[in-house]
């Protein structure tokens, strides 16, 4: 039977009609689907185009040209290179080993005569102790860790510094060295003048000096290597994509230098062409600095993100090879998903080709 539509006689209706003959009634014209790029125009004239971007064809409108993104073909990474360094992950839950000869370290406990991680993480053992260092945690002070922190409080012969850690870090007024590097003893005068060497802000370098019993960290900067840090940026990752180095100040061949902090506090600033040892490292460079600079720090700063979202242990070399992957690439571009992926194949690639 054909339908009828609604209003007409049954006499009237000989032949189906189509939609666009139909005169529909106002509560029962069929709704077009809601689309965000589809905007009636100014004059009401039909567009046939799903955005209004002629200004002839619409009255004038104009609207943002719409970026779409196809997926591309992605290079396979070489299975045949030698994978070195690899690590034991486990799960909560999961057994490390049944071998009852082994002391559990942090991390672990010993059930049925098993020794089972209690947290997610590396493996790792030294001689017959065997720990679990979670992945996502807060920062463990060892001694000889060099860090990034911020200054939060100045209190009496001793700076408050948040290195990321689970309490706030020390810096003591005897672990400091004073402007221009005079070794001499502490007095009344350079407590009163504590403000003027670090406030409440500043950005700091230092090593890790000794950890008291309640796990905070204790820091000295008795190193014309250490001190305020002046202009730069920083950035934040998980302490345990930091692999650690002999050093962790690096000055890398793009013009640019980074300091690697073990607390995952990384501090990309330009290289300065010249250091200033007589400051003692309490003066900041205002200066302004140069666009070219400006862009490698800020290409630099992308590539660690595309390395931390891909979970890639971040040290010169691997910064560095993404860096030169990311040169064909805009700086806006680094970050997005596909270009992200392509770089840090790029880069995990030769890492391996090195290392093999």
């Amino acid at each position: 039977m054909a339908a009828v539509p609604l209003g007409l006689p049954r006499g009237e209706a000989q032949e189906p009609l189509r939609c666009q003959e139909q005169t529909w009634l106002p509560s029962h014209r069929p709704r077009r689907p809601h689309s965000r790029w589809q905007r009636p125009c100014p004059q009401g004239r039909s567009c046939q185009q799903p955005t209004c971007r002629a200004e002839d064809a619409c009255g004038g409108a104009k609207m943002a040209a719409v970026t779409m993104r196809l997926p591309a073909v992605r290079a396979p990474l070489d299975s045949s290179a030698p994978r070195g360094g690899e690590k034991h992950l486990v799960a909560p839950g999961d057994t490390i080993t049944t071998d009852t000869g082994y002391m559990r370290g942090h991390g672990t406990y010993v059930e049925d005569d098993k020794l089972i991680a209690s947290v997610a993480g590396v493996v790792e053992r030294v001689n017959k102790l065997v720990c679990v260092r979670a992945l996502k945690a807060r920062y463990n002070g060892e001694i000889g860790d060099i860090v990034v922190g911020r200054i939060t409080e100045v209190q009496q012969k001793r700076w408050k510094v948040e290195t990321n850690s689970r309490l706030d870090s020390v810096l003591l007024l005897s672990s400091i060295n004073l402007p221009g590097g005079e070794l001499r003893r502490k007095s009344a005068e350079d407590e009163l003048a504590m403000r003027d060497y670090l406030q409440e802000g500043d950005l700091i370098s230092a090593e890790v000096q000794s950890i008291f019993s309640d796990g905070a960290v204790s820091l000295h900067t008795r190193s014309l290597k250490y001190g305020k840090l002046a202009q730069g940026v920083l950035v934040q990752v998980s302490p345990s994509l930091v692999k650690r180095q002999k050093t962790h100040f690096h000055d890398l061949p793009c013009g640019a230098s980074v300091i690697l902090g073990n607390n995952g506090f990384i501090w990309i600033y330009p290289t300065p062409e010249q250091k200033d040892d007589e400051a003692g490292g309490y003066t900041a460079n205002l200066e302004p600095v140069p666009l070219s600079d400006r862009e490698v720090i800020s290409r630099l700063r992308n590539c660690i993100m595309a390395l931390v979202t891909h979970k890639m242990m971040l040290f010169d070399t691997s910064i560095l090879y993404c860096y030169e992957a990311s040169l064909s690439h805009q700086i806006k571009d680094i970050l997005k998903p596909e270009v992200t992926e392509e770089i840090v194949l790029e880069a995990r690639q030769r890492l391996l080709d090195s290392e093999g």
